[in-house]
């Protein structure tokens, strides 16, 4: 996979080494020269790593970071500074950093310090992935046992959330009331049951309520869960 990454420094001589440097290295690259224009475009890109000089016209990096943390934007950053005190870098990671560089700097320690954040990152995303199940906007939290449908809070009780779980594990695939029973119930196959579509239809209301239908009935076969029909 390739690393996008945003630049906003405004020493020209500077953005051309880094960039060159990165470029060969196999990143994307992206420049911004000032503050502003590095806020908007950190703000609305699909970036996966930040590199802000501390200096800049229009909006110093400090501002601009804590700007973007405040956001709720996570995307690990790097502060690039001519100020190399402790109490300087104390200030750069203070603000939102996640590390700090003092100038001059090799290229060599950038790349290092670069792999080191995005390992980190790839680490918290594979994580993250490994505890939540998302269907579409359907997204279900494995840790809190909590879900949500397009951003709105869907609350449910332990055998629906089970249920739901189960279905999602299976998304795209047609879930017979057999499989529902055994898995989800730990029951064999009871003919004159019809537990399996009460849960699901109180399942479907709660996931469709003002939303596209996701919870599909597949008739004679069972149910699928799915984004599209």
């Amino acid at each position: 996979m390739t690393h996008h990454i945003l630049i906003v420094e405004d020493d020209a001589a500077a953005v051309d080494f880094v960039t060159q440097g990165l470029a060969d290295a196999g990143f994307e690259v992206e420049a911004c020269g000032d503050g502003e224009a590095g806020l908007s475009r950190a703000a609305e890109g699909d970036f996966d790593l930040w590199i802000f000089d501390r200096m800049l016209p229009g909006m110093d990096g400090l501002s601009m970071l804590g700007v973007l943390r405040e956001r709720g934007l996570r995307t690990p950053a790097i502060m690039l500074s001519a100020l190399g005190t402790v109490d300087d870098k104390v200030g750069g990671l203070a603000a939102g950093a996640d590390d700090y560089l003092a100038k001059p700097f090799s290229f060599a320690e950038l790349r290092a310090r670069i792999a080191a954040l995005l390992r980190r990152a790839d680490r918290a995303e594979a994580d993250a992935k490994a505890t939540r199940i998302v269907v579409g906007d359907l997204e279900i939290d494995l840790l809190s046992r909590t879900v949500a449908r397009a951003g709105r809070a869907v609350p449910l009780v332990a055998r629906e959330f089970h249920l739901l779980e189960y279905l999602a594990r299976h998304a795209g695939e047609v879930v017979t009331r057999t499989m529902m029973l055994e898995h989800v119930w730990n029951c064999r196959f009871d003919p004159g049951s019809n537990v399996v579509d009460v849960h699901i239809g109180r399942l479907r209301r709660k996931l469709e309520e003002g939303e596209a239908p996701i919870l599909h009935t597949v008739r004679g076969a069972g149910y699928r869960l799915a984004a599209e029909g």
